[in-house]
C-alpha cells in the first residue's frame, strides 16, 4: 500500500483572500491587533473599581484587586488574549487552534462582553441607575466591546483549509492517526490529569457561587469558553485521548469526585454535591432504558420512590409501620434495589409489548399511580403502610463499620460534615452503577438493546427476543434507581410522596430525569451526569427560575434538538446518525492529511 505524504499544517490561522470579509470592515491585521489589545484591556479593567458602594455583592469597589464578577471578566479577557496570540502563530500556542479557524476568537470575545455588560447592567439595575458606575465600569464596558469588533472583522470560515476536514475524519476513525502524529502515553495521561484538575476547579467554583449574579456570569464564561474549545477542535482532540485511555480517565474522574468534599468549607455545598450524585445515578439508570434500549419511560421517578420507601421502612425509623425492623445499610440497600427491580418486572411484563407513545402513556400512568398509592396508604384511605402524606420521618443516620455518617469527622486535617460523608458514600455507589452500566452496555445484551433501539422488527427477525431484552433493561434500570433511593432516604431524614411526580419545580421528577438524559447525551456515561448537574444547579442557584423552570428547560431542549440533537456529550454512533457526512464537512474518502484516500490493490 502506498504511503500518503504528510501535509504540513501552519501554526497560524491562514490569511484570508480579499474575497473573504468579516462583518466589520477592518483590515485583517488591524482586526487581530484590536482583538489582542481588547482582550488584554478587558482583563486589565477587572483591576479597577466598577462601583462606589459595597451594596452590590462581590465588593467591586477596590482598585488593584478583582472581586466577584470581575474575576470572570479577567478570565474571559485572558482567554481572548491567548486565542488572539495563537492566531498569530506564537510558538507554543499553536495547539490552541487545531482547526485553524477564527470562530473561537469570536466566542471568547463574546463571553467577555457578555459577563462584563451583564455586570454593568446588574449594577445599574440593583443600585438604581448608571450613576452608580465608577469610571472603571465604563472602561470595562468599552474594553470588552473592542475584541468583539476585532473578532467579527475576521472571516469565520476559510476556503481551502483541510485541517477541519482532517480533524473530523480523525474523530470518526481515531485509529487512522499516523504514527508520526501519535503522542506518548505518559503525555496523554498528563493532559487528562491536568484537564481533570481544571474541571474540578471550574465545577467547584460553580457550586460555591454565593449569589445569583455570580452564577449567571459563571454560566456566560463557561458556556462561551466550552463553545470556543469545541469550535477550535480541542474538545474533539481531547475526546480522542479519552478514547485511548478510558480506564485512566474513569479513574481520574472518580479521584476528582472524591477530592470535591475536601475542597469545601461549608457542608451546604456538599449537600448540593450528594443530591447531584443521587440525581445523576438515577439518570444513569434511566439512560439504560431510554439511551440504550430506546424505551420512553415517563414514570421512572417512581422506582426511586420504591427504593426510598423500602429503605425507610426497614431502617429503624420510629414512624415505620414495620416496627422493630432495623436492617444494616447493605441489607436495606439490597432490599430497596430488589423491591424496585420487582416493581420494574411487574410493570414491564404486561406493558413492554407496547411501543412508542403507547408505552410512554402507560409508564406515565404508573408513575402517577405510585404517587397516589403511597399518598393514600395512611390507614384511612387504604392500608397503613406509608403514613400517607406525612411520609416516614426520623430515618436514622447510617452507621457503617463503626463510621457514623451523621457526625463530622476529621480526615488528614480536613473536616467532613454529614453531607460530605453521604457524598463519599454516593461516589462509591456511583462507581458501582457506572461499572454495571458499562459492562452491560458492552455485553451481548447491550448490543441487543442497541439493535432493539434502532429497529425492533429487524432485530427480532435476526433472532433477538425483543420482549425479554426490553424487560431486562427495564428491570436493571429500576434496580439502579432503587439503589440510589436507599441513600436518598437517609440523606433527607424522611420520605414523602411529593417529589415523586412527573413534573415539578425542583428535581428529582420524571421530567427532569428525562431532560438530564437527553440534554447530557443519551447512550453515554458522562452525559446524564452532566445533565443532572446542570438541571440541579440551575434551580438551586437561580431562585427566580424555580417557578418557570419547566418553561426554561423546555426552551433549552428545543434549542438543543435544533443545534445539537445528540446532546452535550455525544455518543459517536448517535452523532453520526444525526449528522450526515456533508453536514460535518467530512469528505467521503480522505486521509488525515486531507489527501485522497489510498485504496488497496484488488480491494
Amino acid at each position: 500500500m502506498t504511503e500518503t505524504t504528510k501535509t504540513e499544517v501552519p501554526d497560524a490561522v491562514p490569511t484570508p483572500t480579499p474575497a473573504q470579509r468579516g462583518l466589520v470592515p477592518l483590515p485583517v491585521a488591524a482586526a487581530r491587533g484590536l482583538l489582542l489589545a481588547g482582550g488584554i484591556a478587558t482583563a486589565a479593567s477587572a483591576f479597577l473599581a466598577w462601583t462606589w458602594t459595597a451594596e452590590f455583592p462581590g465588593d467591586l469597589t477596590i482598585n488593584g484587586y478583582p472581586g466577584g464578577l470581575q474575576w470572570l471578566t479577567f478570565t474571559a479577557g485572558i482567554l481572548t488574549a491567548l486565542f488572539a496570540l495563537a492566531s498569530y502563530g506564537i510558538r507554543g500556542l499553536g495547539w490552541l487552534l487545531p482547526a485553524r479557524n477564527n470562530a473561537p476568537l469570536a466566542l471568547t470575545a463574546l463571553g467577555g462582553f457578555a459577563v462584563t455588560w451583564f455586570t454593568v447592567i446588574a449594577i445599574s439595575t440593583k443600585l438604581g441607575g448608571v450613576v452608580n458606575l465608577e469610571p472603571g465600569g465604563w472602561i470595562a464596558a468599552v474594553a470588552s466591546l473592542l475584541p468583539v469588533l476585532g473578532a467579527f472583522a475576521l472571516p469565520q470560515e476559510h476556503t481551502g483549509d483541510g485541517t477541519k476536514a482532517a480533524l473530523k475524519a480523525y474523530i470518526a476513525k481515531p485509529d487512522r492517526i499516523p504514527a508520526t502524529q501519535a503522542i506518548a502515553p505518559w503525555i496523554q495521561r498528563a493532559v487528562i490529569t491536568v484537564v481533570t484538575i481544571i474541571g474540578l476547579g471550574v465545577f467547584t467554583y460553580g457550586i460555591d457561587t454565593e449569589y445569583g449574579e455570580l452564577f449567571v456570569g459563571y454560566l456566560f464564561v463557561v458556556v462561551f469558553a466550552m463553545w470556543a474549545l469545541h469550535t477550535a477542535g480541542l474538545l474533539d482532540r481531547f475526546s480522542a485521548l479519552v478514547a485511548r485511555n478510558r480506564s485512566f480517565t474513569l479513574a481520574m474522574g472518580f479521584a476528582a469526585a472524591i477530592a470535591f468534599p475536601f475542597t469545601q468549607t461549608d457542608d451546604h455545598y456538599a449537600n448540593i454535591g450528594v443530591n447531584i450524585l443521587i440525581f445523576g445515578t438515577v439518570a444513569l439508570g434511566l439512560n439504560i432504558v431510554v439511551g440504550l434500549a430506546g424505551l420512553l419511560d415517563l414514570g421512572y421517578v417512581a422506582f426511586l420512590g420504591v427504593g426510598a420507601y423500602t429503605a425507610a421502612l426497614v431502617s429503624g425509623s420510629e414512624f415505620s409501620t414495620i416496627s422493630g425492623v432495623h436492617l444494616p445499610f447493605w441489607a436495606s440497600a439490597l432490599a430497596g434495589a430488589a423491591a424496585s427491580l420487582v416493581f420494574g418486572v411487574l410493570i414491564g411484563a404486561p406493558t413492554l409489548r407496547l411501543r412508542g407513545d403507547y408505552l410512554a402513556i402507560v409508564t406515565l400512568g404508573f408513575g402517577e399511580i405510585f404517587r397516589i398509592a403511597v399518598n393514600n396508604m395512611d390507614g384511612q384511605s387504604g392500608p397503613d403502610v406509608t403514613n400517607g402524606p406525612n411520609g416516614i420521618p426520623s430515618i436514622p443516620d447510617l452507621n457503617l463499620l463503626g463510621f457514623n455518617f451523621g457526625q463530622a469527622h476529621d480526615i488528614g486535617g480536613f473536616t467532613l460534615g454529614r453531607f460530605a460523608n453521604y457524598y463519599l458514600l454516593m461516589v462509591l455507589i456511583m462507581a458501582i452503577v457506572v461499572l454495571v452500566y458499562t459492562r452491560a452496555a458492552d455485553s451481548r445484551i447491550g448490543r441487543s438493546w442497541i439493535a432493539i433501539r434502532e429497529d425492533e422488527t429487524a432485530a427480532t427477525a435476526m433472532g433477538i427476543n425483543g420482549f425479554r431484552v426490553k424487560l431486562i433493561a427495564f428491570a436493571l434500570g429500576a434496580a439502579l434507581a432503587g439503589l440510589a433511593g436507599t441513600v436518598s432516604a437517609h440523606v433527607t431524614y424522611s420520605v414523602v410522596p411529593t417529589p415523586y411526580q412527573f413534573a415539578g419545580s425542583t428535581p428529582p421528577n420524571s421530567a427532569f430525569l428525562l431532560a438530564a438524559v437527553v440534554l447530557g447525551g443519551m447512550g453515554t456515561v458522562a452525559g446524564p451526569l452532566l445533565g443532572a448537574a446542570l438541571l440541579y444547579l440551575l434551580p438551586e442557584k437561580l431562585v427566580f427560575l424555580q417557578e418557570k423552570s419547566l418553561l426554561a428547560f423546555g426552551i433549552a431542549l428545543i434549542l438543543l434538538m435544533r443545534f445539537r440533537p445528540e446532546g452535550i456529550i455525544a455518543n459517536r454512533r448517535r452523532q453520526l446518525e444525526f449528522h450526515e457526512t456533508g453536514q460535518l464537512d467530512v469528505p467521503k474518502q480522505t486521509t488525515l492529511t486531507d489527501e485522497p484516500a489510498v485504496t488497496k490493490a484488488g480491494a
